[in-house]
């Protein structure tokens, strides 16, 4: 045991300290600015990860978490602290970022993006295991620091109607012939429809069809089976049911969806971030602007709305089908196109007046490096990893002869240390 006063959190959600001798300490379960007691969980040369068991003096920010499973189950890392602590500690991070990854400072920081605490998460990955000694199936998120699924009954950030179907869920699991090669459901909830895919590694039998089906009738979702890759993921029941779809009220849109695709979890503070990034782009009618790492248009066709030429994209063919699909829906005109963006050329589709760039966690590096000292003039940046946003954000400002003039945070993942965010370049 030791004895510790914190002093920041980092990425992961764990405090920051130092033990007597001067090594590095992240202490799960503490936040900035309290003492804590902590037992040692694991020693590296460099530091050492430990436990908060006792709280000696308490952040303003400190909670009881609502969760009953909260102190096993790894579906969230920093429910005891309130929703202005968790957000605060994001723009520490990112503001951190920027200074030791990137070397650059924005001029102004943007306020952060809010959205309901709980209830929010759309998509989410279930985990499934047959346990015999725990009296069958467990139908969850993982353990925290371990690979066993978590005994849980419902979830606060699920959608109430998705909490629900826990319990039916693992009794469901429990009579099916292949529960034990059953070992993912993927939800997917759109603005009329709830999906579960289960990931079967092995062929349903009639009897364990019937059970399926008898599940999605009582319960008003539609199942879909995985056999193999995202791609192999199919309707099974019922035959005639309606499609996944989030509206963006404020550009009059409805973006239709695969349950397997990539969207946004939280469709609240995506209607959010939408608007603010069509605001910082201020896209005008006949600008050319790309979107890069489009999606199924997320982005493309908000813009597309105000009458920008729009091309966006995407290395995924399935996502840019959807992409093409989604503008005919809506009436709007819109370019898709597959693109390795990882290895870019961006020379066929001319020059660009302002760009979106919406990469995965891996940034958009060569991107950033390839672009010319011509265009574009603005560029919109939303990233999902912090670290990699500032190291691109240091090329943008220090070789391509872009300001960073503004950044912030959103807060897409609540009680997780997941962090969001939003910047704009301009020359």
């Amino acid at each position: 045991m030791v004895r510790l006063s914190i002093h920041a959190l980092d990425a992961g959600g764990h405090g920051i300290a130092r033990n007597p001798e001067g090594k590095v300490v992240f202490v799960e379960g503490a936040l900035a600015g309290e003492t804590v007691d902590a037992q040692i969980l694991r020693s590296k040369p460099k530091f050492d990860t430990a436990r908060s068991v006792a709280v000696l003096h308490e952040s303003s920010g400190r909670r009881v978490p609502p969760c009953p499973y909260y102190e096993h189950c790894g579906g969230c890392a920093i429910q005891h602290a309130d929703a202005r602590t968790q957000v605060a500690a994001k723009q520490r991070w990112l503001e951190d970022c920027f200074e030791r990854v990137g070397k650059v400072e924005p001029d102004c920081l943007l306020a952060p993006i809010y959205g309901a605490e709980w209830g929010y998460r759309r998509r989410a990955r279930l985990s499934v295991r047959y346990v015999e000694k725990k009296g069958g199936a467990l139908v969850g998120f993982r353990e925290r620091r371990s690979t066993f699924v978590t005994d849980i009954q419902g979830c606060l950030v699920l959608p109430p109607q998705v909490s629900a179907l826990l319990p039916g869920l693992r009794e469901l699991v429990g009579k099916l012939s292949i529960r034990e090669r059953l070992p993912q459901i993927e939800v997917a909830v759109g603005d009329e429809a709830v999906v579960l895919v289960f990931r079967n590694l092995l062929p349903p039998t009639g009897e364990d069809q019937a059970l399926l089906r008898g599940f999605a009738d009582a319960h008003a979702v539609q199942l879909w089976l995985q056999p193999r890759g995202p791609d192999s993921a199919a309707p099974f029941h019922p035959a005639s049911a309606p499609d996944l779809f989030y509206a963006l009220p404020e550009f009059g849109l409805r973006i239709a969806f695969r349950p397997t695709d990539f969207t946004q979890v939280n469709h609240a503070v995506n209607e959010l971030l939408v608007s603010r990034a069509v605001r910082l782009l201020d896209p005008r009618p006949g600008e050319r602007i790309g979107d890069l790492f489009c999606g199924i248009g997320n982005f493309s066709l908000p813009i597309a709305s105000r009458g920008a030429q729009v091309i966006g994209i995407e290395g995924s063919r399935g996502l840019v089908e959807r992409a093409r699909q989604n503008a005919l829906a809506n009436g709007l005109t819109a370019q898709f196109e597959v693109g390795n963006l990882f290895e870019p050329n961006l020379a066929p589709y001319g020059a660009f007046d302002k760009l979106l760039i919406d990469p995965p966690r891996e940034g958009a590096m060569e991107l950033v490096k390839a672009l010319p000292g011509g265009w574009p003039r603005r560029i919109v940046y939303v990233s999902c990893d912090a670290a990699t946003l500032a190291r691109d954000a240091g090329v943008l400002v220090n070789a391509k002869g872009f300001r960073l003039a503004a950044a912030g945070v959103v807060n897409m993942f609540p009680h997780t240390a997941h962090v969001e965010s939003i910047a704009l370049f301009e020359r």
